[in-house]
C-alpha cells in the first residue's frame, strides 16, 4: 500500500471549484490594492480532472487562458525566454506561452512537480512575484498548479517549504456522484455512468481513472450493441484500462446492466406500471434486492431532472411522484431523493410535495 502526502483539505469537486472561485475573486481585489495574489496549487491522483477544473473555471468566468506542463521543458530557457541585448545589456525575452494581453486570467501550471528541481526552483520566483527575470506576468493573471502527491509510485520532485508557502493548497478525491453529475452534463455514454455508479470501486486510480474510463466510453459510444460485439469491446477495454475493470465490464454487459431504464424513459412513460415498475422489478429482484441498481437509476434520475432544469409537465411530474413512491425503494435513498429535488428550486419539482404521501414522509423524516 503506497503512502501519499497531500496538502490542504481532501474534498471532491465540488469544493475544490468553490475554493478556487473565492480565491480568484480574492486575488483580484488584492491586485486592486497593490498587494500580492497568492497562487492555488490543486493536489491529486493522475486522471482524476484537475486540469479540466481549472479549464471549466476559466470558461465559467469568462477568463482568458494559458498552460505550461513545465515536465516537458529541457532547458531553463523554456521556462525563463532566450536572453538578447537591448540598450547594452542583457534581458530575457518572454517565452511564447507567456500571455501577452491583460487578462483577467489564468495560468496553469500542470503537474507541476513532475518537473525537475532546476525548473522547479524557477517557477517559484513566478509564483513569488509573477514575474520572471526581465518579463511580467500581464495585469489581472493569476496562476493555478496541479500537483501529483508525494510519496508511493510518483516520479515527482519533492517542493521545499519555501516554495509551498507561496501557494494555497487543496486536494481532489474522486467522487462517483460528483463524477456521474459532470459526466450526465458532459454526455457521456449513458452505459459508462451506469458502470462507474454501480463499480465505483473499480476507479483504483492506477490504470483505471476517470480519464481513462472516458476515454473508453468514447470508444464504445457509437456501439449499439454492446453484448453483439463483445470482442471488439474486450479489446478496446483492454487498451486503456485494468484488468479487473474489463472483466467488471464484460459482466456488467453479459448482465445486460448497460440497459438500465433512462431518465427519459421514466419521465415520459405513457404507462408507469408497464414501462417502468414492472421491468424494475425483474431486474432488481434477483437472489437478493440489488440496491445498488436501484440507488444507480435514482442518482441519473436526480441529476437528469437538475442539470437540465425541466419544467415537468403533468404527466412527467405524476411519473416522478410514482418512481419515488415505489415500495422498494429504501427509505433513505427515497428521502435523499425527494429532498434533493425539492432542495433544488425548481418550481415544478417543488410540486412532488403536493403528493400527501411524499410530503408526509419527509416531514415524519426531518
Amino acid at each position: 500500500m503506497h503512502s501519499y502526502t497531500f496538502y490542504g483539505t481532501k474534498t471532491k469537486a465540488d469544493e475544490v471549484i468553490q475554493f478556487v472561485n473565492h480565491v480568484l475573486t480574492v486575488n483580484l481585489e488584492l491586485e486592486k490594492q497593490n498587494r500580492k495574489k497568492t497562487p492555488v496549487c490543486i493536489w491529486g491522483r493522475h486522471g482524476i480532472g484537475k486540469t479540466e477544473i481549472v479549464e471549466a473555471i476559466a470558461k465559467e468566468r469568462n477568463f482568458d487562458f494559458a498552460y505550461i506542463a513545465p515536465a516537458q521543458f529541457e532547458e531553463m530557457g523554456d521556462l525563463l525566454g532566450m536572453p538578447s541585448v537591448e540598450n547594452g545589456r542583457t534581458v530575457f525575452r518572454s517565452p511564447e506561452w507567456v500571455p501577452t494581453e491583460a487578462g483577467p486570467g489564468i495560468l496553469l501550471i500542470d503537474d507541476v512537480n513532475r518537473a525537475d528541481e532546476r525548473i522547479l526552483r524557477g517557477i517559484m520566483q513566478l509564483l513569488q512575484n509573477f514575474e520572471l527575470v526581465s518579463w511580467k506576468l500581464p495585469p489581472l493573471w493569476q496562476i493555478i498548479l496541479t500537483a501529483n502527491p508525494d510519496g508511493g509510485d510518483y516520479s515527482v520532485t519533492p517542493m521545499d517549504d519555501a516554495m509551498l508557502t507561496r501557494m494555497l493548497h487543496i486536494s481532489l478525491e474522486f467522487d462517483v456522484k460528483e463524477w456521474a453529475k459532470w459526466a450526465e452534463k458532459s454526455k457521456i455514454d449513458p452505459r459508462g455512468i451506469n458502470f462507474v455508479l454501480l463499480y465505483p470501486e473499480i476507479v483504483t486510480g492506477n490504470r483505471t481513472t476517470p480519464r481513462t474510463l472516458v476515454q473508453f466510453f468514447d470508444t464504445i459510444k457509437d456501439i449499439d450493441d454492446l453484448y453483439e460485439n463483445l470482442p471488439l469491446v474486450q479489446l478496446l477495454a483492454d487498451s486503456c484500462l485494468d484488468t479487473n475493470t474489463v472483466t467488471s465490464f464484460i459482466n456488467f454487459v453479459n448482465n445486460n446492466l448497460g440497459e438500465l431504464i433512462s431518465p427519459e424513459e421514466i419521465l415520459n412513460a405513457k404507462n408507469f406500471e408497464r414501462v417502468v415498475l414492472s421491468p424494475l422489478k425483474e431486474i432488481i429482484f434477483k437472489e437478493t434486492i440489488r440496491v445498488d441498481i436501484i440507488a444507480t437509476i435514482c442518482t441519473r434520475l436526480i441529476n437528469y431532472l437538475t442539470i437540465n432544469n425541466l419544467k415537468l409537465t403533468k404527466e412527467q411530474l405524476e411519473n416522478v411522484k410514482s418512481f419515488i413512491k415505489m415500495e422498494f425503494i429504501p427509505n433513505d435513498i427515497r428521502l435523499t431523493m425527494a429532498q434533493d429535488l425539492v432542495a433544488f428550486g425548481n418550481p415544478s419539482l417543488k410540486m412532488i410535495l403536493t403528493d400527501p404521501e411524499i410530503s408526509k414522509f419527509i416531514l415524519r423524516k426531518m
